[in-house]
């Protein structure tokens, strides 16, 4: 069966139908990572994006029980130059065409994807359309010129009541915004008492939870449109240590009076070096945003660049000069990508644990 993506620029893109047989209508936007489609399909903050994958073979390893980064996936619909039809890995239990069945999320095949990104890196990330063939493809473009992406993703994907993923080490609100699985597995992985809250929690709300540290996670969308959640970072980071992912660094650059722009065509992949100016090391890091915090706007703030990309010079890392917070742009957990970050959840603790009164301010702060 036949499907064609159509580009709000008119662009017309015809290819093999596999997934889910439905129509559906998002940014368009790209990813070079040649592995690690499974916890792309399952990232929360793919909210309403239709995900175009660089690397030419895509399922050639299946899908598994393990790397889900969430039960339900947001994304939109995906693009491939060609599927496995055939997947062969120890750990395969569906095709990726099952998967996307499954799940009802629509997917295309044999177009020529290297095209597809360069018009994304030329233009910018664009509002596209699965559709039918036989939708006729200016009704398609003046449809989607006409229509307005969503900036409620955050609402969409973030979990609608408090829950626990107990330990016995330090216990860690982790506020999610679109929270991956893997920041959580690394929490846990390291003993932490953990407690996961929507993304409009409250300050009053994480304190009475009495927290030793708080997490801000990756999530979709705009920065700028979960402007209820910047009061309750502007109170937390003065009571315990603070740790932001992704959105969460974007929002603790808000709340702390910095700005966030859109960037071209944003950082997707799995092979982004990112340079640590405190140490001078440079890691290569997995990233999925499309916005960037804005580096003339640090300037007359209280926070201090600590991590730029070396692709392009963007702010990749942000700390606190009075408080003890810290956030970087990309994803330390990796899921998938290279692991070199993993070692920023152990600054983290350590900076828990070397917090004056571990604990106790916040119950006191809390009157419990």
């Amino acid at each position: 069966m036949k499907r064609q993506l159509i580009l709000e620029d008119g662009t017309v893109f015809l290819g093999e139908a596999f997934g889910g047989d439905v129509e559906k209508i998002g940014e368009v936007v790209f990813n070079t990572g040649m592995t690690g489609y499974q916890e792309i399909l399952s990232d929360p903050s793919y909210c309403g994006q239709i995900v175009t994958l660089t690397y030419p073979l895509i399922g050639n390893y299946g899908i598994n029980r393990d790397d889900f980064e969430s039960i339900n996936p947001a994304i939109s619909g995906f693009v491939v130059k060609e599927t496995a039809d055939l997947p062969s890995n120890w750990r395969n239990q569906l095709s990726l065409d099952e998967y996307l069945k499954m799940k009802n999320i629509p997917g295309i095949s044999g177009i020529d994807t290297r095209k597809l990104t360069r018009i994304i890196r030329k233009s910018g990330a664009l509002k596209g359309a699965l559709c039918n063939i036989n939708k006729d493809a200016e009704e398609i473009v003046s449809q989607l010129k006409a229509t307005v992406i969503p900036s409620n993703q955050v609402k969409q994907v973030s979990t609608k009541a408090a829950y626990s993923s107990p330990g016995r080490g330090p216990r860690v609100v982790l506020v999610d915004y679109g929270m991956k699985h893997g920041i959580l597995r690394e929490l846990t992985k390291r003993g932490c008492d953990v407690v996961v809250v929507p993304y409009n929690v409250t300050a009053e709300e994480v304190l009475q939870y009495h927290p030793d540290g708080v997490m801000l996670s990756n999530g979709p969308g705009d920065p700028k449109s979960v402007q209820e959640t910047l009061e309750m970072i502007r109170i937390v980071q003065k009571e315990v240590p603070l740790f932001g992912i992704c959105l969460g660094h974007q929002l603790f650059a808000l709340a702390n009076g910095a700005d966030t722009a859109k960037l071209k065509f944003g950082h997707r992949g799995s092979n982004h070096p990112v340079k640590d100016l405190r140490t001078g090391k440079v890691s290569i890091t997995s990233q999925n945003h499309g916005y960037t915090v804005e580096e003339l706007s640090i300037e007359n703030t209280d926070l201090v660049v600590t991590h730029t990309a070396l692709n392009d010079d963007t702010i990749e890392g942000l700390r606190h000069k009075k408080y003890p917070a810290f956030t970087v742009q990309y994803h330390p957990e990796a899921s998938p990508g290279p692991e070199d970050a993993n070692y920023l959840f152990n600054e983290f603790l350590q900076m828990i644990e070397a917090a004056p009164t571990k604990g106790e301010k916040t119950c006191q702060n809390a009157q419990i």
